[in-house]
């Protein structure tokens, strides 16, 4: 598949949402990142921010709940227009039965990862997901810096991904920058997203396009001039 680049508004003007969103037209998804001051220690947006930005941007939204009782919130972003919801298996309940209410919504349904928390366990949940998110700096934060040893955990995911033979996308979230993103996807990440990296550059529109490109570039074999992408 394509790689993908996902801004995240929580480095956003938040005063002009519907402008900040227009700014990355070009980006493949918009991450919005839901705090809820219990789960990670701060506060930021919920449904009716979710709701109102969906009318205001043609850019698919991907909601990332840090949030507790997931099990009962997720199907609410969804109604205010997420295409798709991620949830954290620490804070789920039925993590399986969660993914499936989402798929049977309408939306993706992605399942995230701390970065203390090992993928191996939830192996089994793979064929229930659409994506998995690999947590690059504990969540909660924006502007933290990567976290370099989640790097062999990005490559055991993408290996149990391949094992199975699975269209499951990898998305890593956390300190994603020019200077990091080669590396995750030569790890085999193919979903970034960025926050600082692209709003706080003076041209958010060219800061996602030149991030493709370094993630591109990291992931074709010199020389094939096809394309071929390695290390998955």
């Amino acid at each position: 598949m394509a790689l993908q680049i996902n801004p995240s508004i929580l480095s956003a003007d938040f005063s002009r949402l519907a402008d900040e969103a227009k700014a990355v037209e070009g980006a493949d998804w918009l991450h919005v990142d839901v705090m809820d001051n219990h789960f990670v220690p701060n506060l930021t947006l919920g449904v009716p921010v979710v709701e109102s930005l969906s009318k205001a941007t043609d850019t698919p939204l991907d909601c990332h709940l840090m949030i507790e009782d997931p099990d009962r919130w997720a199907p609410q972003y969804i109604e205010a227009g997420a295409g798709s919801v991620t949830f954290h298996v620490e804070a789920a309940a039925a993590p399986v039965r969660l993914a499936r209410e989402i798929r049977a919504k309408g939306a993706r349904a992605s399942m995230a990862l701390k970065p203390a928390t090992p993928i191996e366990p939830y192996e089994d949940l793979l064929p229930e997901l659409d994506m998995l998110l690999v947590m690059t700096v504990e969540p909660g934060f924006g502007g933290q810096a990567f976290l370099d040893i989640m790097l062999p955990k990005i490559r055991r995911t993408r290996q149990l991904i391949d094992k199975h033979g699975l269209e499951l996308w990898l998305q890593v979230d956390g300190g994603v920058s020019a200077a990091t993103i080669e590396r995750c996807a030569e790890a085999g990440a193919d979903v970034f997203v960025a926050g600082s990296a692209v709003y706080g550059a003076q041209d958010p529109a060219k800061a996602v396009t030149e991030l493709r490109h370094l993630a591109e570039k990291a992931t074709t074999a010199p020389g094939t001039g096809d394309g071929l992408v390695t290390g998955r």
